[in-house]
């Protein structure tokens, strides 16, 4: 078994790309051939992703507290540890924490021959988010 020392910072998430205060550790970037990529992504309560979609799908599996995530045109959805959701691909969608709660979950990604992982659109509104259904 080879152990790879952390030799990379966990990076504040960009404007851009959330709404609130996200943080991101790499967990792989494979080397090519490979195009997989995996992230941790710590979103602090009510910190959510813009609308955005990956031309090759997205699996989100949530290890930690309690979020929503939301497909285009379909119901907020309340995700907890152990959750796996896939996206499939070019399928718009948000994922985030939930109002009072931290959420960390571990996104797994696959470029695309572009070397294209993820399209970024607009932010995810303050009414959509709070269309949220009630979390218990």
């Amino acid at each position: 078994m080879q152990i790879t020392p952390s030799s990379i910072d966990t990076v504040k998430g960009p404007d851009d790309w959330f709404t609130g205060d996200v943080y991101i550790d790499t967990v792989a970037d494979a080397p090519a051939p490979s195009r997989l990529s995996a992230k941790l992504v710590h979103f602090t309560p009510s910190a959510r992703t813009h609308w955005h979609c990956h031309p090759l799908s997205q699996t989100v599996f949530v290890t930690e507290g309690v979020g929503l995530c939301q497909r285009r045109g379909g119901p907020i959805e309340v995700i907890r540890p152990g959750d796996r959701v896939l996206f499939e691909a070019d399928e718009e969608h948000w994922h985030g924490a939930a109002p009072n709660r931290f959420m960390v979950h571990l996104a797994i990604n696959e470029a695309d021959a572009d070397h294209a992982v993820v399209h970024w659109l607009e932010p995810v509104t303050d009414a959509e988010y709070g269309a949220a259904p009630p979390i218990r």
